[in-house]
């Protein structure tokens, strides 16, 4: 599903030219559960977000779902990423002045769905992530976890075929981490794509791919067994 072949990303920095990411090649199929780790500057949030095209390599090419997105103009590039990508950040990005049914319903409204129908799916969704009775709060009055399944609700609204997590449970407690990787985890067994960037071993330990990577290369790519299925 996710095909990148020999990315580099570069960016200056004064009179230096940084090479953020160094010839990456990888393939991610669907329904994979995937980490990816790496100490600070790694890489690891640039890849990220040329996955997500929230950026664009400096070299290379990126293939997703069988298309060369890697030149597409913007406004396509948009369209992509609103239809196949679900983003799950560290600091859930909720707009304070709206409810959680509300902050879930944003990109049906932008993607011009029909009230009934955003209605509908909103109902739905914020059942299946444990919110229903919290629908018409707002962020203020939701604990840290909560929020966070409010912006998971929110990224998959649409039903993307990939979600990517930048540290999901890197502002929550252990419990509500945990609660979290479950919403996302049941996500992943109903065939959708997740990778997480993460610092943690336990949450990666969980995964069935760990990726490092090393001054911007992939230093190691390793199968993991997979922890929250029967054990």
């Amino acid at each position: 599903m996710i095909q990148l072949k020999q990315i580099c990303r570069d960016f200056e920095v004064g009179d230096q030219q940084v090479h953020a990411l160094d010839r990456v090649s990888l393939d991610i199929d669907r329904g994979e559960y995937v980490a990816i780790m790496g100490p600070s500057g790694s890489g690891k949030s640039t890849l990220l977000n040329i996955i997500g095209l929230l950026d664009r390599p400096s070299a290379g090419s990126y293939i997703l779902d069988g298309e060369n997105v890697t030149t597409l103009p913007d406004a396509v590039q948009s369209r992509i990423r609103r239809d196949k990508i679900g983003f799950v950040f560290q600091f859930f990005h909720l707009v304070p002045r709206l409810t959680a049914a509300e902050n879930t319903e944003l990109p049906l409204v932008l993607a011009g769905f029909p009230p009934a129908e955003r209605r509908a799916r909103v109902d739905h969704i914020l059942e299946a992530v444990g919110l229903a009775e919290r629908k018409d709060h707002k962020p203020d009055q939701l604990s840290g976890g909560q929020r966070q399944r409010v912006a998971i609700a929110r990224a998959t609204i649409l039903e993307p075929a990939v979600i990517l997590a930048d540290e999901p449970t890197g502002n929550l407690d252990r419990a509500s981490g945990r609660e979290v990787l479950e919403v996302l985890e049941k996500l992943n067994r109903e065939n959708i794509t997740l990778i997480i960037v993460t610092h943690d071993p336990d949450i990666a330990g969980r995964t069935a791919r760990q990726i490092h990577i090393v001054d911007g290369r992939i230093d190691r790519d390793i199968a993991t067994r997979r922890v929250h299925e029967g054990g």
